[in-house]
Formats: structure tokens, sequence, C-alpha cells
């Protein structure tokens, strides 16, 4: 009977000291569901969109889309890209565009898949999706908002992002408005460890953001230059590599063309570590009848590999593309 109650007492001291969480010393991931360790991360998608709403900040309401709705309408789209292998998706729509993280973890938890949303705000068209309180907060307020976000929750959903998502307007030299927005994405990249992704474009806008995050002391590898695709110069793409700038070719969805010589450049000078891919896919818009046309999140798996390993692509390299590349860009360390 003693030895009984001496078993009895170590097995619930063993199992007392084993944690239920995920160990995340190595890294971790925000997702709608919960955290996750960082090898869990798998095949990734970086940049789709479930719903996008267009109204603009000051008319976007919750009550333009029925969840369920858009559920049923996407939901189809999510099983079939993960028959290509995809375990993760990275949600980039922003809020004041319908970001909805209960909606993303009704998908996520039908279809099986990871899914991230994100913090920040989206600058870009001429500022037509900011609300008001932008114009009069200082970097540092808006960082607040953000940081609370990562530590409470997404508007009391308890819902955590994955990444800070913010845009910016091309142009020479970047609007005070979006100097501050780049500024408080630094910051709350410096409390919280969120990677930032800009909406941006061209390298001469990506390149002022990068020199604002780096003069608060924020690393260039932080930063994930959206729509680099639209770079005219494929030099610019070694610059910024060399910086530590991750090189981010969204669009796949709609196209493949721009994206092979681009990516073939990649490969050719040693780069391809530094490239992300994704579709820029979805698009549920609630002001479009069935929510419109849903564009596929296959063209990367049903186009671009064919084309690409014909021209000498292996398995090492979307790898590296698909499941490296995404890991090390969005930890959260």
């Amino acid at each position: 009977m003693y030895k009984f109650l001496i078993y009895i007492f170590l097995s619930v001291l063993l199992f007392s000291c084993q944690s239920s969480e995920p160990d995340n010393s190595a890294g971790y991931f925000n997702s709608v569901k919960g955290n996750f360790p960082i090898d869990s991360l798998g095949l990734t998608l970086i940049h789709e969109h479930m719903l996008v709403d267009f109204i603009g900040a000051d008319s976007i309401n919750s009550d333009h889309w029925n969840r369920d709705s858009v559920v049923q309408k996407v939901l189809p789209f999510l099983l079939e890209v993960k028959q290509y292998g995809v375990r993760s998706i990275l949600d980039c729509t922003p809020s004041y565009l319908a970001k909805d993280p209960l909606l993303l973890k009704s998908l996520s938890e039908k279809s099986g898949i990871q899914i991230l949303t994100n913090t920040g705000f989206y600058g870009a068209v001429g500022g037509k999706y900011l609300p008001d309180f932008v114009q009069t907060e200082s970097a540092e307020q808006l960082a607040d908002r953000w940081i609370a976000e990562f530590e409470n929750g997404i508007e009391g959903t308890g819902i955590k992002p994955g990444f800070i998502k913010i845009s910016v307007n091309e142009a020479d030299t970047l609007s005070l408005i979006d100097q501050k927005l780049v500024k408080a994405a630094g910051i709350t990249h410096q409390k919280t460890g969120l990677t930032i992704a800009s909406h941006t474009g061209t390298w001469r806008t990506a390149v002022q953001e990068v020199r604002i995050l780096q003069e608060i002391g924020v690393n260039p590898s932080e930063f994930v230059w959206v729509h680099a695709q639209n770079e005219p110069s494929f030099e610019n793409y070694l610059v910024a590599a060399e910086m530590g700038v991750w090189i981010s070719l969204d669009g796949i969805g709609w196209a493949i063309d721009p994206y092979v010589d681009r990516l073939i450049f990649a490969k050719e000078n040693g780069i391809l570590g530094k490239v992300l891919i994704s579709h820029d896919a979805g698009w549920y818009d609630p002001a479009k009848a069935g929510g419109g046309d849903f564009q596929p999140f296959t063209n990367i798996f049903e186009k671009l590999i064919p084309t690409l390993n014909e021209k000498g692509f292996t398995q090492e390299d979307w790898d590296l593309l698909l499941k490296e590349n995404p890991k090390l860009a969005f930890a959260i360390l």
C-alpha cells in the first residue's frame, strides 16, 4: 500500500510538471486559434484575403456581411488548397477593411488550416481606410493600440495578431501620415516581436520605410516589402536582400508571367532565401452579389511550380520559398 501511494504521488508530480502549452522557446506564431510552435507552420501562403470590404473607414461595419455566407463561399477554396499541402495562411485584410478574426477562426476550425490575422492600419489609397484618429494621434499612441491587440486580443475576441500589416502611398517622399504609420509599426515590433509587412510597391518607397525603421533601431530583416513585384529594376532586389529585407512577390493568384523572370533572377543571384511568394487571392466582397468572383489560392501549385520546374527549380527551392522563408520571416522570437 505504501509503495502504491508513492507511485501515485510521483505520477501526479510528473503530470503537473508537464505543460499543456506548446514549447515556444525557439519561436512561435499567433494564429486565430492560439499560438503554436515555430516548426508547426508548414507550407505557408503569406498573403491572402478571405474577406475585404472597400466601403471605407467611415462606413465599415460588420453588419455588411454574414459570416455564415462568407464561410459557405470561402471554405471550399481552403479545402481545395489544403490538398496541395498548405498548412498555414496569413490573412492580410487589415483593420477598417473587414478584418474579422471570428470569421477567420471559424474558417480555420472548419478547414484545419492555421490562419493568422494582423494588427496595424492601411494608409494607401489616400488614407481612405484610415480612421480619423490617425490624423491626430502620435506614432506612440497608434502603437499602443496595436500592442494592446497583441497583449489582449482584437476587439474583445481574445484573438491575437500574428503580424503587423500596414500600407503606404507611393511617393518620392512619404507623407507625414505614412511616416507615422511606419514608425508606429516599428515601435509595435519592438514591444511584441511581430514582423512588419507593408503594402508598398517600388523600392523608392520601400527604402524610405526601411530607413525610418533603422532610425528607431529596427533591423531591416523585420520588414516585409509587400508587392515587390511592382519594382521595375531587378537590381534593387539585390540591394534589399543585402540589407536583410524580405522581398514579397504577391499577386500570383491573378497571373504568373510577371513572376517567372523575377524568381529566376532571385535564384541565379543567390537571394531566393530572402523571397516570399503568395497569391493575394480570395477577396469575398460583400458589396457584390454572393461575394463576387472568389479567386482561388492555387496558381502557385497548378501553374507557377510546373513552369519554373521546367527552368531548373527544384523541390528544395519550393521548400525554401513556401516553408523555410515564411518561418524565418514571421516567427515571433
